[in-house]
């Protein structure tokens, strides 16, 4: 390390005012301090408190915290292609050629994604003389995880910008956005791209080989929905999809542990639920809004439940909290710490109306069976609101008690 900081020194002058490559410090310096910590205070005079993480250390920590759901998804995505191609029948048979086609697939997502992004995040920083905000460290990733394997890299590479430009940049940059920058790239491909990011074949076949006769990549969420169509119930529809392939693939384990055709990331809730001790334990998300987001859509099933219409409508409220994306939304999206809640009551609220609302979507809107995307933009949008009426509720007690 002594000797890339020695070169990162050498090379400094040239950056800084008066050099050569003035226009480009904040390039230099985004690199420089990822890679060490500043050495420099705030100007102000008197006792300085130096913390031992800053930003770009809690992002990394998001980005560790994606790892599990990251390789799972790697790994799922290979199985999933296998087991539709009738090349295997185990969960870990061909684990080496299965973890080769999902990198194949993955890694380019993820590579695309991280260029995209950063190139507008660099440009913007050029033009505004600011330095290179870090919060696309864990969009980057983000993205790939939200989107299939077999997504075309150019719409990735789309939507990432639109995604940097519309919901973040055009506010301010980190810090200032409105809505989460990753589930607003999901909703672009959605709306601008249904074909690419929706659809039975989508997720798991890849096309260069023959799927075996009665192959259907439909996800859970489709299978449950077509279910309370056709009057089956949801638990027996998803028990018996696919059986040919594999026994039991939509049983609440297997949806559990994420061994399903879905997005590259989304599959395992127990993969989330490991992030989500990560974030927890290292004080960088909320458990209150993990808590109360899974409370809610389970409230919200009880309740469908008891007014239920159709099978889809009747489904166990367990099954809400391990198929679709609800899990890594909640972990992933939903605590995200600018477009969240800041209020510690408003946390609470937030969550549980995200939970509430997904499985609203879900059981009510028959063009969208997921929910999650949808419910965290939404509530995006009312955050602010909470916490306004949050504080004022609070102000209001205090000046209930106040004595003159």
């Amino acid at each position: 390390m002594k000797f890339l900081r020695e070169l990162l020194d050498k090379q400094k002058p040239l950056f800084q005012k008066g050099g050569k490559l003035e226009n480009l410090y904040y390039l230099y310096e985004a690199g420089e301090t990822f890679l060490f910590s500043p050495n420099h205070t705030n100007g102000i005079k008197g006792a300085q408190v130096k913390d031992a993480i800053d930003l770009k250390r809690m992002m990394i920590t998001v980005v560790i915290a994606m790892i599990p759901c990251l390789l799972f998804g790697i790994y799922n995505t290979g199985h999933q292609h296998f087991l539709a191609t009738g090349q295997t029948a185990g969960l870990w048979e061909d684990f080496g050629p299965k973890m080769l086609l999902g990198l194949e697939l993955v890694l380019p997502i993820v590579i695309v994604a991280y260029a995209a992004g950063g190139l507008v995040e660099a440009g913007f920083a050029v033009v505004r003389k600011h330095p290179i905000n870090e919060g696309f460290l864990v969009t980057g990733m983000l993205i790939p995880l939200v989107v299939p394997a077999t997504l075309p890299l150019w719409q990735v590479a789309l939507a990432t910008i639109f995604a940097v430009v519309i919901a973040k940049e055009v506010f301010g940059g980190t810090g200032m956005n409105i809505l989460n920058v990753a589930m607003t790239a999901r909703a672009f491909l959605y709306f601008a791209y249904p074909m690419q990011i929706s659809g039975d074949q989508v997720w798991t076949y890849l096309g260069d080989k023959t799927p075996v006769d009665g192959f259907s990549g439909a996800t859970a969420l489709a299978v449950a929905y077509n279910a309370g169509l056709e009057g089956e119930t949801v638990k027996s529809a998803l028990s018996g999809h696919n059986s040919e392939l594999q026994s039991g693939m939509f049983d609440f384990m297997n949806l559990f542990v994420g061994w399903i055709p879905g997005s590259i990331g989304e599959t395992s809730t127990l993969m989330a639920l490991v992030g989500a001790a990560i974030l927890i334990g290292t004080g960088v998300a909320s458990w209150k809004i993990i808590v109360s987001g899974f409370a809610g859509a389970y409230l919200m099933a009880a309740v469908m439940n008891l007014f239920a219409i159709n099978e889809y409508m009747a489904m166990p409220p367990e099954y809400h909290w391990v198929i679709g994306g609800l899990a890594f939304g909640i972990v992933f999206m939903a605590t995200d710490p600018v477009s969240a809640a800041q209020t510690e009551a408003g946390k609470w609220i937030y969550g549980l109306m995200i939970g509430i609302l997904t499985v609203i979507i879900r059981v009510t809107n028959p063009a969208y069976p997921e929910g999650i995307m949808l419910a965290v933009l939404f509530m995006n949008v009312f955050a602010p609101l909470i916490d306004h009426y949050v504080v004022k509720a609070n102000k209001k007690r205090r000046l209930q008690r106040a004595t003159v």
